[in-house]
């Protein structure tokens, strides 16, 4: 069985991802996650770590977003005894502990600069200084970080050091939003309800197809988050009964276009269909700058479909 086969989805944009995945992990290469918060990072973390020849070794993980840049130091690179108020006794930090596996640097855009110079070090060497050391450290750690913001726009606004950027970015890994693999909801859903039936001792409920089709169209700012705390609200509130439209929390209802309960009227001149479709798809490439994926959404037929009626149209010669 895949390590991989806890993320849950069958989407292009995922299986793509896990199998590019599937190849880093079997080498020791630093590697970089991206995607919004709460895309599932951390899960791809444990996946690569498991895949890889350190699967037996220590998995670590450091948030670079909690704890202020004194404490980030220590916890990283550790301390000798006396080197600063406080430091009653020596401490290792998550580097030396990590020695043989694999450390997980989450949110690694919000790492102080003076931090970022001395991880850059050890990148490139093996090596660290510990707060108050004169003796050089050296340890075999493999580094997977994850970054929630655009690193490049930090760059150019001083926030984040070149250097590491490139050195970090050895192997980018692109997390999909919820909102571009949205055909996964369904799935997730299901693996949630299962999840929260054995977690709180009650009885799934399940989606109606109208409610499918609102979670589908919805933004999912939070992302596969998002989904869970919503699937589990819901397993509590509805154990056992189908959930329609007006049961999701007001967010969601709002999303609902108003035309969806809108049927369209045939004129009584009638209509060229196959005019009539040939410039619906236009009107969806149009508005899309020509991305096919987003205007197949629009249009609601998958990609394929659309590839195939744009060729049917002649569109492929004169796009």
């Amino acid at each position: 069985m895949s390590h991989f086969s806890t993320i849950i989805g069958q989407s292009p944009e995922l299986e793509a991802l896990i199998r590019s995945a599937e190849i880093v992990a079997a080498t020791d290469v630093t590697v970089l996650l991206k995607g919004e918060t709460g895309t599932g990072k951390e899960v791809f973390a444990h996946a690569i770590k498991n895949a890889s020849k350190r699967a037996e070794k220590v998995f670590l993980k450091l948030n670079c977003a909690a704890l202020p840049e004194s404490l980030i130091e220590s916890e990283l690179f550790g301390h000798k005894k006396g080197s600063f108020t406080g430091a009653t006794h020596n401490t290792q930090g998550l580097f030396k502990a990590a020695d043989g596996g694999t450390l997980f640097l989450d949110e690694i855009n919000s790492l102080p600069l003076a931090i970022q110079a001395k991880l850059l070090r050890f990148l490139d060497s093996g090596e660290y200084l510990a707060i108050g050391d004169i003796h050089i450290h050296k340890v075999n750690v493999r580094i997977i970080a994850a970054t929630n913001s655009n690193l490049t726009t930090q760059i150019k606004n001083g926030e984040f050091r070149a250097d590491l950027y490139y050195r970090l970015n050895v192997v980018p890994l692109e997390l999909p939003s919820l909102a571009t693999r949205n055909h996964d909801i369904e799935l997730l859903s299901t693996h949630f309800f299962k999840l929260f039936e054995k977690d709180h001792d009650i009885k799934s409920p399940k989606l109606s197809k109208a409610s499918l089709k609102v979670l589908k169209q919805y933004h999912w700012p939070g992302n596969i988050r998002e989904l869970r705390n919503l699937c589990e609200r819901l397993s509590i509130l509805y154990a056992e009964k189908t959930i329609e439209p007006e049961n999701l929390p007001s967010e969601f209802r709002s999303n609902i276009p108003e035309v969806e309960s809108q049927d369209f009227t045939l004129p009584s001149s009638g209509v060229n269909l196959e005019t009539l479709e040939a410039n619906l798809i236009l009107q969806a490439l149009d508005r899309t700058q020509g991305n096919r994926s987003k205007s197949a959404k629009l249009l609601g037929i998958s990609r394929d479909k659309l590839l195939y009626r744009m060729q049917k149209h002649g569109f492929f010669t004169s796009l």
